[in-house]
């Protein structure tokens, strides 16, 4: 598992040098209008969503991958062997707007998002405040399991505040309180609402490099699902940020990354994986 975070860093340090740093002015341009630049380089901060937003016309092609749980050693080739993997677009339709499309492997869910910007961060202003809606559509379900299953009972709704606040080139945090829906659920393991609060933040090592974490708290009266817990690593190439990380959940999808988070960082059960945009 070592050896292949260490070689994943080296590929992507590498690409950071034989490419055009696309995004090298964002730490430090501003507007006449002493407008923050953004408190986070990537769209997310780990997995939970950021208050970074795409610029209008732009693409982003997401891979998301978490490999399995590392605890179970050689018998899956610590997690090598069972993988789940997320395929997206985001559109920015305005610089305040971005709609995005994915699909997930595990659980085959479809997620459609917005996220738009309410307030930014200002010398009137402390916080950049950003609105982010989806709505999840679960292909997995089976009539065979479910016979009286309908087509409102596979979708799933979350609706979050993005609060972030910039306090230096180096240092950002981000507050988001979160709401989750689900028209299907199992009453004895969670509820059909259920509120969440996050808090994350991101600290620059160098340059190109920056240390992540994200912490969501679940107000669910039950205990079944974890606290999603994660720790990453943002790195920036030409063009891209390529971001490692270690995470108590398997699931990449917005809600079932929040709601359905199975393992114990104290007991080792930890999934390491990658996220990797690419804007156009």
């Amino acid at each position: 598992m070592t050896k292949t975070l260490l070689f994943l860093s080296m590929l992507a340090s590498g690409l950071a040098y034989s490419q055009e740093d696309l995004l090298k002015d964002i730490d430090t341009l501003q507007t006449t209008e002493n407008i923050q630049p953004p408190a986070f380089k990537a769209l997310q901060i780990v997995t939970g969503q950021s208050t970074k937003l795409s610029a209008k016309n732009e693409w982003y092609i997401v891979v998301a991958h978490r490999f399995g749980d590392v605890s179970k050693g050689f018998k899956d080739f610590f997690g090598l062997d069972d993988a789940s993997t997320k395929l997206g677009v985001i559109y920015g339709v305005k610089d305040w707007l971005s709609l995005s499309l994915s699909r997930e492997t595990n659980m085959k869910t479809f997620e459609g998002g917005a996220k738009y910007r309410l307030v930014r961060q200002n010398e009137n202003f402390p916080v950049d405040i950003v609105g982010y809606n989806v709505m999840a559509l679960n292909t997995d379900l089976d009539k065979d399991n479910y016979p009286y299953l309908k087509f409102g009972d596979r979708l799933s709704y979350l609706t979050q505040a993005l609060i972030s606040r910039r306090f230096s080139d180096k240092f950002s945090l981000q507050l988001t309180p979160s709401y989750v829906h689900k028209n299907l659920y199992e009453p004895t393991i969670e509820d059909k609402n259920q509120f969440l609060t996050g808090l994350g933040g991101r600290y620059k090592i160098s340059k190109r490099i920056s240390i992540n974490a994200e912490y969501f708290v679940n107000f669910d009266n039950h205990s079944f699902y974890k606290n999603p817990l994660s720790l990453g690593m943002d790195i920036e190439t030409g063009g891209h940020v390529f971001q490692l990380l270690f995470t108590n959940s398997q699931i990449n999808s917005d809600i079932g990354y929040l709601t359905n988070a199975s393992g114990k960082w104290e007991k080792g059960q930890i999934f390491f994986g990658f996220n990797l945009y690419r804007v156009f």
